[in-house]
């Protein structure tokens, strides 16, 4: 018996039983669903932060065309992005096995002399190249940003937008030439071909090792190492008792405890450089402007005016929520009316006390700023936001983005931005 070939270009160096075009193809289509839906989702968060129809919130100001799709993100339901992200990251977390189980299925053919056969097939490999490359950068992106936390402070949103359009761009060219194939082959029983369907066998070892374990089995260990991921991950975006499975999430396990104010922080007021001496009652004011000039409230001043409350979750980019918290506090299109806008109000421009991190600045549309469930909020389930809360006035608004409802708040500007 010969050795086997050290070179990776020679077909013969490929031993694994279990390549083939079933294996490969029952993984791809679960991709072209996830992938799918991972995308969707994805442009949905974009449109969250309102980018393009902000430039305070635009993490993306040269996309140009990409950003066709953008449009005024809505107040309702309340639940929206807490679904639409929640699912992003789950599903995206849950399908890294599927992706590594999918490119070691295809390793072969990143090696295959010659490089390209035809213009066709030389089509095929520069696409499988970008959607490699593109999966890998956008997938280890991704997951790190979930895990710690902004790991790409300032440049992360435009290099996971970009990529992801470089990467659907190849995924779809690589679906439309493979779909068709992958549904026939999963349709075959037991690997027999139809008549007149060509096997695809550049995958299957011409001098296989002794099989371990069958096609199936693989596919089942693949499956039950992307279920665990689902299992420590979703309970970040369901809560209550499956938050202490969230093992893997970043704000997972068991809720916070500590009375009204125990629900997840994403940072603190220590992180943020707030001074408690511009926060206390006596030093702190809140500053309003708009068409007919600006007012200044305190504490006391803000209390005297009609308080309403609204029951609503915070969720954030990396997919954890919280549960629905009982908000109080005065709502914006009431601020906006002290600074000359009795009919609908515009848009907002937010301040904060917030010397450190991202969205020290954010912008709200009209819409949010007129939804009665959208306040500055006081209180939280009956009492004063705690520092790390954004004491002393914070903003909620019904399906944003958790950085949207900025913590610390120092000035409204209200008006066209």
């Amino acid at each position: 018996m010969r050795d086997r070939p050290r070179l990776p270009v020679s077909p013969e160096f490929w031993r694994s039983p279990l390549r083939g075009p079933w294996f490969t193809s029952v993984l791809g289509l679960v991709l072209l669903v996830g992938v799918t839906v991972l995308f969707v989702t994805g442009l949905l968060s974009y449109a969250a932060y309102n980018p393009d129809l902000s430039p305070v919130n635009d993490t993306t100001p040269g996309k140009g065309i990409l950003g066709f799709y953008l449009f005024p993100w809505p107040t309702g339901p309340v639940w929206l992005y807490r679904f639409t992200q929640g699912l992003h990251v789950t599903l995206g977390i849950t399908l890294v096995p599927v992706l590594l189980a999918k490119l070691w299925s295809v390793v072969p053919r990143l090696f295959a002399l010659p490089p390209a056969r035809s213009l066709a097939h030389a089509l095929e490999r520069i696409s499988l190249l970008l959607l490699v490359g593109g999966g890998l950068f956008e997938f280890t992106t991704g997951v790190l940003n979930v895990q710690l936390d902004y790991v790409f402070p300032g440049s992360f949103y435009p290099l996971h937008f970009y990529g992801a359009w470089v990467f659907f761009a190849a995924f779809v060219a690589h679906a439309v030439l493979k779909a068709p194939a992958a549904v026939r082959t999963v349709r075959r029983r037991r690997g027999v071909p139809e008549a007149g369907v060509r096997e695809e066998d550049d995958l299957v070892a011409t001098r296989p090792d002794a099989p371990t374990v069958s096609r199936r089995g693989a596919l089942a260990l693949v499956g039950g190492g992307s279920l665990l991921l689902f299992l420590t991950t979703v309970g970040q975006s369901l809560g209550g008792p499956f938050r202490r499975t969230a093992l893997l999430a970043p704000h997972g396990g068991p809720d916070p405890a500590g009375g009204p104010n125990g629900f997840q922080i994403n940072k603190t007021a220590a992180y943020a450089g707030i001074d408690p001496a511009e926060t206390g009652r006596d030093a702190w004011r809140l500053v309003v402007t708009g068409r007919t000039g600006t007012v200044r409230l305190d504490r006391a001043q803000l209390l005297r005016m009609p308080l309403h409350s609204s029951s609503l979750p915070i969720a954030c980019v990396e997919g954890w929520s919280t549960a629905d918290q009982w908000w109080r506090g005065v709502r914006l299109r009431d601020l906006a009316a002290l600074v000359g806008y009795d009919g609908d109000p515009p848009d907002l421009f937010v301040e904060s006390l917030q010397r450190h991190g991202a969205f020290r600045h954010a912008a709200l549309r009209a819409n949010q700023v007129a939804d009665g469930r959208s306040l500055l909020a006081l209180y939280v389930n009956g009492e004063e936001l705690s520092p790390d809360h954004g004491h002393p006035a914070r903003i909620i608004v019904p399906a944003a983005p958790g950085v949207l409802n900025t913590k610390w708040v120092a000035r409204l500007t209200f008006g066209d931005l």
